[in-house]
Order: structure tokens, then C-alpha cells, then sequence
């Protein structure tokens, strides 16, 4: 790979496998990836398996270390703060990315001065690919295309090459398998520079079993898209709410206020007080979607200054 401009070395790549019970696959990972960047450190994180995942990690010659706590966002979250380099790959270690792509990743990052490419999966094989991650990944993507305008084919990814800048400035807090969309809205919240290549994906090889439950990740990925739109368009959501509010108010309170115009008589005082009570919620929520957008912009303007104290690819 040619040096940097400004530089007389070329980049560090440094790949990263987060792995689970992986002992299937992870040698076959390593080598493809090995082939595939002969220059690369290869480091391969153990998230307490119960099998030879290590063994035969360190068997291929990966750098191998573990993470305690059990989650994939825990163990992106060790590997970003742990690994110095200048470009990182990101991908699973059950041997279903294709290594072979990881050059032509690296080298768009690079000579577009990138912050993340993403590889976009392509399969033929059907088990590859789940209909349950697949309509997750549709929801999540027109979510982030509503939000902020733009998104990508595969916001579900695990397949993905990051400049430095990126790495070192994002503040992961997914525990599980949502970081991909953590770190999909991480790129387009700050309006950073992306693209997607795609890539073949292929199913795993016998012997490995995929740690995704359609329910209980669809549910995550659920309860992301809504943690999702509360967090970046709080006057959207709790304004939303409180029109709500205002809204059954006033349904509740129409026959009231007829019955006062006619008699001058309230004679229902339970539900004139349940609709004074609905009015006062839909003002605290229209009061606290204020806040938080002001909230929001700062946590935005914070990130975006981490961001741009790391040098762009291609800088010294």
C-alpha cells in the first residue's frame, strides 16, 4: 500500500475479530485475512468462549486478548480504546465476509480520505442472511434515512473500515449486537464522509452457529429505532406526544364545556380533572422536547470537537 502523503511510512491496518465461540471458524478468518493484508495486525478478542476459540486464534497467529463483559459492544468498545493504528477492519470472526474485499475497502478509505466504508452484504446463499435481519435492517434504514437524510443499503453490517479519527472519537455505550447501528448513527449524526462497497457474504461453515436470535435482536433492534428517534429528534417525539395529550384533552373536554355554555353547570368533575391533568402533561412534554433538542445539539457540537482533534486519513 503506498505511504500517506506527508508521511514516509505507510498506514498501520490493524483488523479486528470480535469472537464467540468461534473455534469453527476463526483460523480459516485469520488466514483469509492475513492474505488479504500481509502488513495487517491481526487481533482476534475473546468474549468468554467456551470453546478452542483462543487456542486456535493464536494457532493462526492473530493477537489474541479477551473482554469480560458479554456483549459485542462491549468488546468494539475494548478493542477501539486498546489498538493503535491508522486504519481499522471491523468484521466477525465466523468467516462469512469476504477477506478478499478488505484491500479494496482500505483502499477507498484512502484515496477518498474517508471516515468509514461499509460492506454492503451480497449472498446467493439464502441461510446467509436471515428475513428477520433482513426486514430489521429495512426498518433501521429508512429510520436513519428519515432522521438524517441519508443512510445505507446495510445499516446492520458488521463489515466495516474506519479511519482513526472515527475510532478514537466515538463513545460507544451499545452493549450487544446494536452497535452497528450505534456506529451508523454515529457517521451520519456528525455528517461524516462514508460509502459502501458491496461485498459477498456466505453462510457459516459447519460447525458454527450464529449467536443472533431472530425475536430477541429483532426486539433490540426495535427498541433501538424509538431509543433512536427520542434521542436525535426530541422535539418530533415528545412534541408529538403532548399533540396527543392535547388532543384527547379535548375530546374529553368538548361536552363539558357544552354542557357549561348550556347550564353553567360542571357535573362531571372527574374528567374535567383528568383533562386539566392531560394538559399539564402535554405542556411538560412540549417544555422537555425544548430542553432536549438544546441537550441534543451540544452532546452533537461535543462529539463533532472529539471528532476533528484526530487527524483526517492521509495527514500526518
Amino acid at each position: 500500500m503506498a505511504a500517506t502523503s506527508g508521511s514516509a511510512r505507510p498506514p498501520r491496518v490493524a483488523v479486528l475479530l470480535p469472537c464467540y465461540n468461534e473455534a469453527a471458524a476463526i483460523g480459516a478468518t485469520v488466514a483469509a485475512f492475513r492474505a488479504a493484508l500481509p502488513g495487517a495486525a491481526i487481533h482476534v478478542y475473546d468474549n468468554n468462549s467456551g470453546d478452542d476459540t483462543v487456542a486456535r486464534a493464536r494457532a493462526a497467529g492473530a493477537i489474541v486478548r479477551g473482554e469480560r463483559m458479554q456483549g459485542k459492544g462491549h468488546v468494539v468498545r475494548r478493542m477501539f480504546a486498546d489498538v493503535e493504528a491508522d486504519i481499522y477492519v471491523l468484521a466477525d470472526g465466523d468467516a462469512t465476509y469476504d477477506a478478499s474485499a478488505a484491500p479494496a475497502l482500505v483502499a477507498r478509505l484512502v484515496d477518498e480520505r474517508l471516515d468509514m466504508v461499509v460492506g454492503a452484504r451480497r449472498s446467493e446463499v439464502e441461510l446467509a442472511y436471515r428475513r428477520g435481519h433482513r426486514l430489521g435492517n429495512a426498518m433501521l434504514t429508512g429510520m436513519l434515512a428519515r432522521l438524517f437524510g441519508r443512510s445505507f443499503s446495510d445499516v446492520l453490517s458488521g463489515y466495516r473500515v474506519f479511519s482513526r479519527r472515527f475510532v478514537k472519537s466515538f463513545p460507544i455505550l451499545s452493549a450487544g449486537f446494536e452497535i452497528e447501528t450505534e456506529i451508523s448513527v454515529h457517521a451520519l449524526e456528525l455528517r461524516m464522509p462514508v460509502a459502501e462497497i458491496a461485498t459477498d457474504y456466505a453462510a457459516r461453515p459447519e460447525g458454527s452457529a450464529s449467536k443472533l436470535s431472530t425475536y430477541r435482536d429483532g426486539w433490540r433492534i426495535l427498541r433501538t429505532i424509538v431509543a433512536l428517534y427520542r434521542v436525535e429528534r426530541p422535539i418530533s417525539f415528545f412534541g408529538g406526544i403532548g399533540l396527543l395529550l392535547i388532543a384527547a384533552a379535548l375530546i374529553l373536554a368538548a361536552p363539558l364545556v357544552a354542557t357549561y355554555a348550556a347550564t353553567g353547570l360542571v357535573p362531571r368533575f372527574p374528567t374535567a380533572i383528568l383533562a386539566t391533568g392531560l394538559i399539564i402533561l402535554a405542556v411538560l412534554n412540549l417544555m422537555s422536547s425544548l430542553i432536549l433538542d438544546t441537550v441534543t445539539r451540544g452532546r452533537r457540537e461535543a462529539k463533532r470537537l472529539a471528532y476533528l482533534r484526530h487527524p483526517a486519513v492521509g495527514e500526518a
